[in-house]
């Protein structure tokens, strides 16, 4: 990345109006013109449904050939976003894994505090299994606060008994919800996106008086022997880059398979600015292949291959 783009891109994020930590009602407005701003791709195809009850966004590339399907989830806090608002970068993502994407509208909090989101979250890969796709042929992937209900939704699998899919791929993770990461304080400076004080706004609203520490709620906590193969990528310049990297520590010593990638001097979700920053293309290019050879992985020997 040249220092060129960096600047460009730190300043736009620092400079814009998006406020985490902001009034909600206001937040929530803001977040949705910005993303409506940017129009999908003209081969991108959408369309509403659910799954298990829960509102989804289902996601392809027209003319595409596919095999398998990423369940994702979208990042904003717990609090902000939505199924729609992560159809780019869930279409980014498909487009280079060769997959369609569903991208799940999960509750909000704080009218919809813990445990909605992993409920629904839950609910909703039950009904993608209930259409008759083995959880083999299922990849899950989020961001941000996405990322950590993908993983606290594999520990609820766990607990429930229920299969795993194939592999997750989270990025930029909010796994810790106690915020005792130490990045928060040494990288705060450095991040243009996220505040300590705006992510414990927000963990307030989704966890309300209940224990941040709780495994069912943050991930960093949890057992996770078991869990299938996990891609993790951080930027360099993010306060929740601990998050991250205690996350990967703790898988690989339960045993997960888990690929940390961690990208020096990018900000927060930084596979969102595709097409503006060189290391964006590379992650998600690294993304989709982690999904590519996990799904091929399960395929029987005559199955078609992309």
């Amino acid at each position: 990345m040249s220092a060129e783009q960096r600047r460009s891109l730190e300043a736009m994020l620092r400079e814009g109006p998006l406020d985490l930590g902001g009034e909600l009602d206001a937040q929530r407005a803001i977040f949705a013109q910005m993303m409506s701003a940017v129009p999908l791709p003209e081969d991108v195809v959408t369309g509403s449904s659910e799954l298990g009850g829960v509102p989804v966004v289902d996601v392809s590339i027209a003319g595409a050939s596919t095999n398998g399907v990423l369940l994702y989830f979208h990042g904003g806090a717990y609090a902000i976003g939505s199924a729609a608002s992560a159809a780019g970068l869930a279409a980014d993502i498909a487009r280079r894994a060769k997959v369609t994407a569903v991208s799940v509208d999960y509750r909000l909090a704080p009218e919809h505090p813990y445990p909605a989101a992993i409920e629904d979250a839950v609910a909703a890969y039950r009904g993608l299994l209930g259409t008759g796709i083995a959880p083999s042929a299922i990849v899950f992937a989020g961001e941000s606060a996405g990322g950590g209900l993908v993983m606290a939704t594999l520990v609820a699998l766990k607990a429930a008994g229920l299969p795993f899919p194939a592999a997750a791929y989270v990025v930029s993770p909010w796994a810790d919800l106690s915020l005792s990461g130490e990045s928060l304080k040494t990288k705060a400076a450095a991040d243009p996106s996220l505040t300590p004080e705006g992510l414990g706004r927000r963990q307030i609203d989704y966890v309300g008086s209940g224990d941040p520490r709780d495994a069912k709620v943050s991930a960093i906590f949890a057992d996770l022997a078991g869990l299938p193969p996990l891609l993790i990528q951080v930027g360099g310049n993010e306060i929740l880059l601990d998050d991250a990297t205690r996350l990967a520590a703790r898988a690989a010593a339960s045993g997960v398979r888990v690929t940390l990638e961690v990208t020096p001097d990018v900000p927060h979700v930084f596979v969102a600015f595709a097409g503006m920053l060189e290391e964006a293309d590379a992650a998600l290019d690294s993304g989709a292949r982690f999904i590519r050879t996990n799904l091929d992985d399960h395929l029987p020997d005559d199955g078609p291959r992309n």
